[in-house]
């Protein structure tokens, strides 16, 4: 019987005469043989300075799109919500794995945000410690104190306390776990760990798309570990450029058709997004430096593709990168390219080349950069390992000490921000005054809260800033409304409805089937000033006016001279309309017609086989045989 041969893939990785011996591995930094001991103090200082540095989130709630995300999403809730998350293109995007972790969660915890902060912070929290193995593979000093600042660094606040980020630390762990797993291919040829990492990375992909430049990585890490980059390992990286490329597109189709839809996210033109890619490096690379005045939405840049100065940064950046391979020979431009080529490659489907939903409100956010900036705090680790062993140990401990403890201080401040959405508003509004989705959601939360007034002011505000905000101006319709200024209501539904026609939570009929009859009332009213023969307004309006359950909504003569109008427009065929007549007429006081037009429905309904309606008319001809109009209890909500 004859072997099977091995792939290129392996006989390529065996004849590497420059190949590292695995026992060599466990004497590289903290982590030899002779200091196993240590090595487990510093993994449980690792979690224990992790995790203390966010208890805050322990008592964190849900944020921003965290009721949409989790909440209140109808897929989560579902039994068969497993099954549309991996095979249908319902949710907004494709994070299946995600989507998995918080479908079983919230029957874990369900609307108990502790749960699944806790799952985040103990993702991070591990991702970390196999940072530190990976970096130690890599014989990168100061791998552990690497691994330490990525853990409580302030920037990845962010991504840790704020549930919809699941996607990042999900993500993560498969990502370091896909890297260690190469590394452990690659020092024992043995290619079950190749397909075992292919493997890992396509559990990445699944959790979040932002992982898709990874092979890249691999192909660093081939040159970082032998001074070039051979045939072998680009045969090895061809899986992962495969399944990267096909989670790739995939991911461009939901943000195109799911996520983003018909919204404009940004009209600049592909030069002024060059420019700003310039920016957003520099703006990465000082915030991993600099963790300060980190804010939920950054102001959004105007950047003038015309002026010559905005190409600058990205100028600087690109001559940076090739002076680093001009020096690649000596040790401080080759750890400066590896450390920032990472840094940059992983950046790139963050730069606004492409379209993210987020950029509609700011073009860099924290939580973009928790995957590249591992580049920057695994440099910033190794200068500070080679300026500190010049001093004695005790001073080494003490300066990298100080080093964590400034960090973990600002983490635990960062992590307060995250507490409640009112807090988050307000928080970024102090940092970032002229966000006005942030006065817009912040009206939104007073609102809810009761507080009118304040409400109305933080969406006035809103409009200051950005007056096509059509949102807003739904929302500060319906605060007058609450406040029974009808007339300044009706002023903004119709600016909604002239900005966009089409806006969802503005429409008529999703009012009406929440029970919010009043409120559909008005925008029904607008509607029809725009599209008078439109049957759904006119049947959906007299149905209003025929059968609120409040007395001070109805009137019956209205209600009639618009179910007859929808009757003309539908010929008479129409069994909803016909319904909605007969309401209309008994309403009215107009009882025998009332009747005479509900059974006609009835027939109607009985030829188009829908019996719920049926049902409900011969309920609705009692009524009207016994002189009693139809009121829908479903139209109010108690409210």
């Amino acid at each position: 019987m004859k072997s099977r041969p091995a792939s290129k893939c392996s006989n390529l990785e065996r004849q590497d005469s420059e190949k590292v011996k695995p026992d060599s591995l466990e004497r590289t930094g903290e982590m030899d043989h002779s200091s196993w001991n240590r090595g487990w103090l510093l993994g449980l200082l690792l979690v224990v300075g992790t995790i203390f540095a966010y208890q805050p989130v322990r008592h964190a709630g849900f944020i921003w799109d965290d009721d949409t995300f989790l909440a209140q999403n109808l897929l989560i809730h579902q039994p068969d919500g497993l099954y549309q998350f991996w095979f249908t293109t319902a949710a907004p995007d494709y994070f299946p794995l995600t989507s998995t972790t918080l479908w079983l969660e919230w029957r874990l915890w369900g609307k108990n945000p502790a749960g699944y902060h806790l799952v985040n912070l103990f993702l991070h929290t591990f991702s970390a410690l196999l940072l530190w193995r990976v970096l130690a593979r890599l014989k990168i000093p100061g791998a552990w104190l690497a691994a330490a600042v990525f853990a409580i660094h302030p920037v990845n606040v962010e991504s840790v306390a704020w549930i919809t980020e699941r996607k990042n630390t999900l993500a993560m762990f498969f990502y370091i776990l896909t890297l260690l797993w190469y590394l452990k291919f690659e020092d024992t040829s043995q290619r079950r760990w190749h397909w075992v990492a292919v493997g890992m990375f396509v559990l990445a992909l699944l959790s979040k798309t932002a992982v898709v430049m990874l092979p890249f990585v691999l192909l660093g890490v081939a040159w970082w570990r032998r001074g070039r980059v051979e045939r072998k390992d680009v045969l090895c990286s061809i899986p992962f450029f495969a399944v990267a490329a096909i989670m790739g597109l995939i991911t461009v189709w939901f943000q195109a058709h799911r996520s983003i839809g018909s919204d404009i996210v940004r009209i600049d033109s592909f030069w002024s997004r060059l420019a700003g890619a310039g920016w957003a490096v520099w703006f990465y690379l000082y915030k991993a430096v600099l963790p300060l005045n980190l804010i939920f939405v950054y102001p959004r840049w105007r950047i003038d593709a015309a002026n010559a100065l905005s190409y600058v940064p990205g100028l600087l950046a690109v001559a940076g990168l090739l002076a680093c391979w001009r020096y690649r020979r000596r040790p401080w431009g080759r750890a400066l390219l590896f450390g920032l080529g990472y840094f940059v490659v992983m950046l790139l489907p963050v730069l606004g080349l492409l379209n993210i939903y987020f950029m509609k409100y700011s073009l860099v956010a924290d939580h973009w950069q928790y995957f590249s900036i591992i580049g920057p705090i695994a440099l910033a680790a190794a200068g500070i390992t080679a300026i500190v062993g010049k001093v004695k140990p005790f001073l080494q401990t003490i300066l990298c000490g100080m080093l964590l403890l400034v960090l973990g201080v600002l983490t635990w401040r960062q992590c307060g921000m995250y507490a409640n959405l009112e807090t988050l508003w307000r928080t970024t509004l102090a940092r970032n005054p002229d966000c006005w989705m942030a006065h817009n959601n912040l009206g939104t939360t007073l609102a809810q809260k009761g507080q009118t007034d304040e409400a109305i002011a933080q969406f006035q505000e809103a409009l200051q800033i950005y007056p096509a905000f059509a949102e807003a101006h739904n929302n500060l319709g319906l605060a007058f409304l609450k406040r029974g200024q009808t007339n300044e209501a009706a002023m903004h539904f119709q600016k909604v409805f002239q900005i966009d026609p089409g806006y969802e939570e503005a429409s008529g009929d999703k009012l009406l089937f929440a029970g919010r009859a009043g409120e559909a009332l008005i925008h029904y009213q607008i509607a029809l000033e725009m599209e008078p023969q439109n049957v759904r307004v006119l049947n959906n309006l007299a149905r209003v006016l025929a059968t609120a359950p409040q007395a001070a909504l109805r009137n019956g003569a209205k209600a009639v001279e618009l179910a007859q109008q929808a009757e003309r427009l539908t010929g008479g065929d129409n069994p909803v309309v016909n319904s909605t007549l007969a309401a209309a007429y008994a309403e009215a006081g107009q009882f025998p017609e009332a009747v005479a037009t509900a059974q006609r429905a009835l027939q109607l309904a009985g030829f188009q086989n829908n019996p719920a309606l049926g049902d409900s008319l011969r309920a609705q001809i009692g009524l009207y045989e016994a002189g009693a109009p139809f009121h829908d209890a479903s139209l109010t909500n108690g409210q």
